[in-house]
C-alpha cells in the first residue's frame, strides 16, 4: 500500500479494499490445483509401495530409468530436456543410479563430449518391478471408473499436454 495525494492508502491490488464475495464455484479447485495433487499422491504411493517391496528407488529415479528404457542411447542433455530437469540434477541422480549398477554411460559414437545413457541386464529387473508398483497404484488411484472412463480421461490428459506443448516457446520453457 502506499499513500495517494490525500495521505490515504492505495491498494497496488486492483479490487482490494472492497468486499466482493466470489461464488463458491469459482473458489473450486481448478483442474491444475486437482492434477497436482494426484500426481503428488500418486508419487507418495509409490515411494510408500518401493519402500514397502525393498526397491531404494524415488518416483523420479524411476521416472528416468523407464525413459532411458524407451529411449536407450540417447545423450543425457536429450534425457535431462526430456524429463524437464536441468542436466545437472540428472547428472547427480544418473551418478546415483550407475552406483546403484543401474546405468551405464557409453561415449557417444561420433561426439566424444556427449555421452549415452543405457541400462544395465541388472535394471531391467528394477523396471519390471517398477512397472508392476505403477500397475498398482494406478489401480487403486482408477478403482471405481469404468475402462471407458479411464480411456476418456487419459485421452482428454494427453490432449491438454499437446495445447500446453503446442503453446510452448523452448527458449522461455528452458529458462523457467
Amino acid at each position: 500500500m502506499s499513500p495517494n495525494d490525500m495521505g490515504e492508502p492505495v491498494s497496488l491490488i486492483p479490487g482490494a479494499g472492497r468486499a466482493k464475495r466470489l461464488d463458491e464455484a469459482t473458489l473450486q479447485p481448478s483442474i491444475g490445483a486437482l492434477v497436482h495433487d494426484v500426481a503428488r499422491m500418486i508419487r507418495r504411493r509409490f515411494e510408500r509401495r518401493a519402500r514397502q517391496t525393498g526397491l531404494p528407488i524415488t518416483r523420479q529415479q524411476a521416472r528416468t530409468l523407464l525413459y532411458i528404457a524407451r529411449n536407450e542411447g540417447l545423450s543425457q542433455a536429450a534425457v535431462a530436456t526430456m524429463l524437464d530437469i536441468e542436466p545437472i540434477a540428472l547428472v547427480r541422480m544418473l551418478d546415483r543410479l550407475h552406483e546403484e549398477g543401474l546405468v551405464e554411460r557409453h561415449p557417444h559414437p561420433t561426439d566424444r563430449r556427449v555421452r549415452t545413457l543405457w541400462l544395465t541386464p541388472v535394471a531391467w529387473d528394477v523396471i519390471e518391478r517398477i512397472l508392476a508398483i505403477n500397475a498398482e497404484v494406478r489401480e487403486e488411484a482408477c478403482a471405481g471408473l469404468t475402462p471407458e472412463q479411464r480411456a476418456a480421461m487419459v485421452g482428454a490428459l494427453n490432449h491438454m499436454k499437446t495445447n500446453l506443448a503446442l503453446g510452448e516457446d523452448p527458449e522461455s520453457a528452458a529458462a523457467e
